[in-house]
């Protein structure tokens, strides 16, 4: 078989791979192991060979996007030549938009007791100390 011939199918861990959704296969893989990536609704192995056409749902981290795979890869491309390579609908991107906004507007979690002490925490406590040291 000549090696630049399209073919009909490919692995999936190596598809999102190639596509640029995953660093390298193997956390595509574990992500698909983990359960986070399903192909027209069903839970799959990650040698579950692709077609065009196939329906991918896939939830990164707080994100999940639903494409639909127009083109087949086993090589890893720029990241504008793999955007052709999928098309998320419309209601993927906009929820993952409204979650982004939301994420962004939240402010982050701050866990006491670990780390340094915020510039108003230390504040407190000296406060709290020159009160205690009579």
């Amino acid at each position: 078989m000549d090696r630049d011939s399209p073919k009909d199918a490919v692995r999936l861990d190596r598809w999102l791979w190639a596509a640029r959704f995953f660093k390298t296969r193997a956390l595509a893989a574990q992500a698909i192991a983990g359960g986070r990536v399903q192909v027209d609704g069903e839970r799959v192995k990650r040698a579950k060979l692709i077609r065009v056409g196939d329906h991918i749902r896939l939830r990164q981290g707080p994100y999940e996007y639903h494409l639909v795979v127009r083109e087949l890869a086993e090589r890893r491309a720029s990241a504008r030549v793999a955007a052709t390579w999928y098309e998320e609908s419309a209601e993927s991107r906009e929820a993952r938009a409204i979650l982004a906004l939301r994420l962004k507007s939240s402010q982050p979690p701050r866990v006491t007791g670990k780390g340094r002490p915020t510039k108003r925490e230390r504040r407190i406590l000296e406060r709290f100390k020159r009160r205690h040291d009579d």
